[in-house]
């Protein structure tokens, strides 16, 4: 909900920006079709044209397409963590940290993200409980050294989350199991930040077009893929850095290369007429 690091706005929300992002479009003559979902995508044939199919059943044809279909938070898929979503079970570390000022919260991962985040909160909250489920943290050394060297930060390695628990309200705990030892333990807190990283919502083009090893939509600098005429912008591309203001400009990007694109295809043939002589002009 809350953001604070797009530059000229010291904060706003999710839906506000969308709301104008929708607007401003709107402007133009652009089409907008709400509640519509892309099941595939069909590569432009002999006529230079792709093909969109929707779930409804239509299709849409383009000389151009560009696909910014954004990425999702990876979650746990453990007991109480659907049901604690927004009660203390968190995704953004530099949304949310500030609601658990002085508060136990545990970070879930030990990748570059996960210590970056334990590192951020612990200058917010009173102890940060780091579990990571490989036998080691997964971080830059730098990064790890710095977590290390924090006074308020305990970090637990080889821990598989089993259970986020609550009182029906709010969170008010984590389970895991030391994958050496076997042994269920549990740590009581008030707040839980996933950190595993991102899905990009990208399974509809599996097939389609060059995917990296992490689902992403593999993109060179113009932002075209694979495909002629097929671009792509934003957390759903190998891009680097998933931020919001980032996005943005690589969405302006994508959008110049695909008129780029356009201007350089050859135009259509024009549709043949006839004329019946036999009728009068």
């Amino acid at each position: 909900m809350a953001i604070e690091n797009f530059i000229s706005v010291q904060r706003t929300e999710g839906p506000k920006l969308a709301m104008a992002l929708e607007q401003h479009v709107k402007e133009y003559e652009v089409d907008i079709m709400n509640l519509q979902r892309a099941e595939a995508l069909i590569p432009a044939g002999d006529d230079g044209m792709a093909q969109v199919r929707l779930a409804n059943g239509a299709t849409l044809r383009a000389k151009s397409v560009i696909l910014a279909t954004g990425a999702r938070w990876r979650e746990m898929n453990v007991p109480g963590e659907k049901d604690y979503k927004g009660k203390g079970v968190c995704f953004c570390p530099h949304c949310d940290g500030p609601l658990f000022k002085g508060k136990r919260v545990a970070v879930i991962g030990g990748g570059n993200s996960g210590v970056e985040a334990a590192i951020d909160l612990a200058g917010i909250v009173s102890h940060v409980t780091l579990l990571e489920f490989d036998g080691k943290l997964r971080a830059d050394a730098v990064l790890q050294a710095k977590l290390g060297s924090l006074p308020n930060v305990t970090i637990i390695t080889s821990a598989l989350t089993t259970e986020v628990t609550g009182d029906g309200e709010k969170v008010n705990g984590i389970v895991y199991q030391d994958r050496i030892g076997g042994q269920t333990k549990r740590v009581e807190l008030e707040g839980i930040f996933v950190q595993i990283g991102l899905l990009p919502n990208t399974d509809w083009l599996k097939g389609t077009l060059k995917l990296s090893p992490r689902g992403e939509i593999e993109i060179d600098a113009r932002g075209q893929t694979s495909l002629s005429g097929v671009f792509a912008a934003g957390d759903a591309t190998t891009t680097p850095y998933k931020q919001i203001i980032i996005a943005m400009g690589e969405g302006a990007k994508a959008s110049l290369s695909a008129f780029d694109h356009l201007i350089r295809s050859p135009a259509p043939a024009p549709a043949a007429t006839s004329v019946d002589l036999g009728q009068p002009a």
